[in-house]
């Protein structure tokens, strides 16, 4: 690291596509960070803070709730000047300020836009993009959730030259990938060594650069892996390819959406998720994510689904006027049958 960035306070960037295991990462790097003052700004797409409130339940010693920020409801990449700068103004603001900022991005951002606000007055200065992280969801993309058909892209364009062919999940995934400092394919206990082994040499081949890979489960990776890399990334985005790049960093995200669903106390946790699994698989739904009052118990039922794969645990007692009610935020590509899914998880 040069001289010109010893002073400044590093700031990790982790992003990766929904359900990649972003906050798990995270919630580690709390749990092992031996003392180290760090900072979390979390930014959502939905409007219930399901990340934060994951991370506030962590019961994690020195984790501090005022250290968690949440930006919800939009994306960092494209609300830089109205939420994104002030908020890394008033931790770096602090009497005392954080030792290391860690920004776990929407898993529908895209990382270059984000990047570039680091080199911004004010911000440039004080702060320095330590390593951007890209977690990866290793068995989606085992499975080609993030890429083309090329059969049906190739049949499709000799059919009709004029097609534009985009695959916004596609792009959005292999932008994450572009940016990253560090890739960490997750969920590794759910494949095999080859599976895991094809995976590897996937990845290696969209990303542009030597990047380092590492495999992992459930996030659980040392903190001296993952803080202080020492890229200073804002300084090295040339080789940070980007699909919108000719777009100076401007896009849309009309392609996805997301609605939150009310959901009464149920009487089963395993007949819940059975019906959110079948949900998001009538439905082509990418992630159901929430916390479910579960009749008969007082702690609150937190559920995680990526596609049809479901995890679900107790995580804290319900506080004072909770548990009437709990609700899950679902986030698919846009068009999705909002009533019909309602209905079906309602029961």
């Amino acid at each position: 690291m040069s001289a010109t960035t010893t002073a400044k306070v590093p700031a990790t960037i982790i992003t990766g596509f929904l359900g990649a295991g972003k906050t798990t990462l995270v919630r580690h790097l709390l749990a092992h960070a031996g003392g180290r003052r760090i900072a979390i700004i979390v930014n959502e797409f939905g409007t219930l803070g399901i990340d934060r409130e994951t991370l506030k339940s962590c019961g994690i010693e020195g984790c501090a709730e005022e250290d968690i920020v949440e930006l919800a409801n939009g994306c960092l990449c494209c609300t830089v000047a109205d939420d994104f700068i002030p908020t890394m103004t008033a931790l770096l603001d602090r009497a005392v300020p954080p030792e290391h900022i860690v920004i776990e991005t929407s898993g529908l951002a895209l990382p270059k836009p984000l990047l570039k606000a680091f080199t911004w007055p004010g911000i440039g200065t004080r702060v320095t993009v330590d390593g951007v992280i890209a977690v990866v969801d290793g068995p989606a993309v085992l499975a080609g959730r993030f890429a083309d058909d090329p059969a049906a892209v190739a049949a499709q364009r000799a059919a009709d030259p004029s097609v534009d062919h985009d695959n916004p999940l596609a792009e959005v995934y292999e932008d994450q990938l572009r940016a990253a400092d560090l890739v960490v394919v997750n969920k590794q206990d759910l494949l095999t060594e080859v599976e895991l082994t094809r995976v590897r040499a996937e990845i290696e081949a969209a990303v542009p650069r030597g990047v380092k890979l590492v495999a992992a489960r459930e996030g659980r990776l040392d903190p001296l892996v993952v803080l202080g890399i020492g890229a200073a990334a804002e300084d090295d985005l040339a080789s940070r390819p980007s699909h919108h790049d000719a777009e100076d960093g401007a896009h849309e995200h009309d392609d996805f959406e997301s609605f939150t669903v009310s959901v009464a106390p149920v009487a089963s946790a395993d007949a819940l998720v059975g019906r959110l699994r079948a949900v998001a698989a009538a439905h082509d739904i990418l992630r159901i994510k929430g916390f479910v009052p579960v009749m008969g118990r007082s702690m609150r039922l937190a559920v995680q689904g990526v596609g049809t794969r479901f995890g679900h645990h107790f995580d804290r007692v319900w506080g004072p006027g909770e548990g009437h009610d709990g609700a899950v935020v679902v986030i698919g590509r846009t068009g999705m049958d909002r009533a019909a899914i309602i209905a079906a998880i309602a029961g």
